[in-house]
Order: structure tokens, then sequence, then C-alpha cells
């Protein structure tokens, strides 16, 4: 079958059924073992910076593709916003340098640097890591709106933006970071971890599970927050996105629990 005919206007790529078949779990299974705390048989690594390992995905499900995970720490039960804000820094300072390093090398089109966190996620691994996934060839007009990077500013500092989306990617509680040419990549982690602590403290009490999403145009880095849910059928069925009536809402509260100073 000619694959590539099949993708003129969408990115479709080939996923690996028997390789995710083998991936280790431990979001349903808890007591499953975790492989990211077994760092004796980690293989591959590529990078550290203390506790921070960058290592090639054992499990390479998408074909054709080349698959790398960012192991953010040793402590399996924390997340970023538990971390002391140095340690947050050098997480997205480590995750920045190789996206950057892997976009410069030639070798890919694009390359795609994300996290899981919950089973809501898509993700796996209780453990806290971010990936990063190198693509020969795939449409990087495809891949995001820049609309949805825009929204109800937050904060601002040293050439980065917070802000809530007013035209979601997909509906609910959408956090945004942009960062100009030249912006702080200090400020950048910052606004991340705000984001994640309001997702899972005080967005909704039901919200368990989230993604950061990184994007680039041009000399733009964008992260995007996004709390998750089951999907709406809506989007899921018909590409609908939901404006939830209350950003103005999400914009004044994050102002208040965080930036009122």
């Amino acid at each position: 079958m000619n694959w590539e005919a099949l993708s003129v206007n969408i990115n479709l790529v080939r996923f690996n059924t028997d390789v995710g078949k083998t991936k280790p779990e431990n979001l349903v299974h808890a007591d499953a073992a975790c492989p990211f705390c077994d760092v004796e048989h980690l293989t591959n690594i590529i990078d550290t910076d203390g506790d921070i390992i960058f290592l090639k995905n054992k499990y390479n499900v998408i074909e054709g593709a080349d698959q790398f995970v960012l192991i953010e720490g040793r402590e399996c039960n924390s997340d970023m916003p538990a971390y002391p804000k140095e340690k947050m820094r050098r997480v997205i300072r480590m995750g920045i340098k190789h996206w950057r390093n892997l976009l410069a090398s030639g070798k890919y089109e694009e390359v795609l640097f994300f996290k899981n966190y919950g089973i809501m996620s898509g993700g796996t691994i209780r453990h806290p890591h971010m990936q990063l996934v190198g693509f020969p060839k795939l449409k990087s007009d495809l891949l995001f709106d820049e609309a949805e990077l825009r929204g109800i500013v937050i904060a601002e500092r040293d050439g980065v933006e917070f802000n809530v989306s007013n035209c979601p990617r997909v509906g609910f509680g959408e956090l945004n970071v942009v960062v100009e040419r030249g912006g702080s990549l200090d400020a950048l982690a910052d606004f991340i971890q705000v984001g994640v602590h309001y997702a899972m403290n005080h967005f909704n009490k039901r919200c368990t599970s989230y993604n950061i999403f990184f994007y680039r145009r041009a000399e733009k880095i964008f992260a995007k927050v996004m709390p998750r849910y089951a999907t709406s059928p809506y989007f899921v069925g018909y590409n609908i996105h939901f404006l939830p009536n209350n950003v103005e809402r999400i914009a004044r509260e994050v102002q208040q629990f965080y930036f009122n100073d």
C-alpha cells in the first residue's frame, strides 16, 4: 500500500503494535517495576546532568522515527510542581538543549518534544519523564496553528509570555508559554511549573493527568500545558474545538494564586 499517497494532507505515521505490546506499564498496574528507577540497567545513555538522564528509547514504536527519553530525576513519585525551582530549570534546559541538537543534526525534518503525565495523558510510565521523537519526514505546517498558543495574558517576564488560550487546541484550561527570540529559558521553566501546578491543584479536582507540548516557529518557542480528561467526541469525531466560558476566570485565578505580589 502507498502510505505516502494516503497522507497528502495529514501526518500519517506507522505505529508498530508488536513493539508496543512489549512496553512496560505501571500506571494501571501500579505494582509493576519501574524501568527508569533501575538506573544501573539503563542503556544508550546520551547525556546526564546529575540525576537527569537523556537516552535513546528502548521501545521504538514509531516506524522510521528515532525516539528519545528525558528522565527528569531519580524520584519516581515526584513531579514538576514539587521540584525546587533550579531543578525545574535544569530539566527544561536539558530538554531544550537536546531538542535543538536533534533539529540541528540534519537528520530530521521535525522533532516532537512533549510530556505525558497520568493515565489520561497517553503515557504508560508513572516516573516523571519527557519524550523527543525525530521524524526524517513530517509536515511541520500541519502540527499546530499558532493561534492555539495565543490568549489572555497572565504574566510576562524576560521576553516570555504566559497566557490562557482563547483559541484552544481541544478545549479546557489550556495554558501557553510563548518565548520570543532571546527570551529566558528560566522564565519558560518557571511558567510551565506554575501551569502544571495550577492544572493539577486548582483547575478541576478531577484532573489527574496532563500533557506538555513544545512547538517552534521561526525564532519562537511555545509550550502548552493541557489538562487531560476523556477527549471530547466533538473533537475526536468532527474536529470541533470548544471555547469554554471561564477563560477570563482562569487568567484571574492564576494571577491571584501565583503572581499576586
